[in-house]
């Protein structure tokens, strides 16, 4: 099938390794050309020398106000345009709600929810008809993971908020919807795991919670990415698409 995204221009946040990465590399395959970012200039451009010439690299900071507006503009310089835009929003610190400290709500509210809103707004604002804004959310969205109570407060709200833009957005013809990565074997999910006892154990255990028995890749994220992201998928807005290996227990 084709996808319809040859010549298409996206910004893909935190894409210089994991999800973000595999959904850049993706696109770039079927024909999209990627700003890609991480919070350094050196990260982003190497990542994007990875994927070719149709990938360009900027260091951005998504907590930071003048991110947004940097990024459409280099989409439109680089590229010369700016079909949509998919807001990696990261993984707060782990730990229990019990002992998260205010700052530690704090500095995970601008960067987690805060920052991905301004981008999100920004795009909102700036996108033709048939555009589209996705979100890298997590399945805490659905349920809580354990040892993550930051993160299980605030993506949540993510998610409804996103939910609320797709309604606004949808009569001008702007998709809105997030993408809910369960255990995907990245370095995040790795360092997760790593806090356990035993590493090996604790991620042998997880595995067989997950009906396929096994941790996702960042490839097969990667292309359910790029389908939600492309014309192919022009009917689908306001939807959290879990991405879970069927790890969530309810409809």
């Amino acid at each position: 099938m084709d996808l319809g995204l040859k010549d298409r221009v996206y910004v893909v946040t935190g894409a210089t390794r994991g999800l973000g990465h595999a959904t850049a590399r993706q696109l770039v395959d079927e024909g999209a050309r990627v700003i890609v970012t991480g919070r350094t200039g050196a990260a982003a451009e190497a990542a994007a020398d990875a994927l070719g010439p149709n990938a360009h690299g900027v260091g951005a900071d998504n907590a930071d106000p003048a991110t947004p507006q940097r990024l459409v503009d280099a989409a439109r310089e680089r590229f010369g345009g700016f079909d949509g835009i998919l807001i990696s929003v990261g993984g707060p610190s782990a730990g229990p709600v019990a002992t998260a400290t205010d700052e530690a709500w704090r500095d995970a509210f601008d960067s987690v929810f805060l920052g991905a809103l301004r981008l999100a707004r920004t795009a909102a604002g700036q996108l033709p008809a048939g555009g589209v804004i996705a979100f890298v959310l997590s399945t805490s969205v659905r349920q809580p993971i354990p040892g993550l109570g930051v993160s299980n407060g605030l993506r949540p709200g993510l998610a409804m908020a996103a939910k609320t833009l797709a309604d606004e957005l949808g009569p001008r013809g702007i998709r809105v919807l997030g993408l809910l990565p369960g255990r995907i074997d990245t370095d995040r999910v790795r360092e997760l795991d790593a806090l356990a006892p035993d590493p090996a154990a604790a991620r042998e255990a997880a595995a067989a919670g997950i009906p396929l028995r096994r941790y996702g890749t960042p490839e097969e994220f990667g292309r359910a990415a790029a389908f939600l992201l492309s014309p192919a998928a022009s009917y689908l807005t306001g939807l959290m698409l879990p991405v879970d290996g069927g790890a969530i227990r309810g409809l």
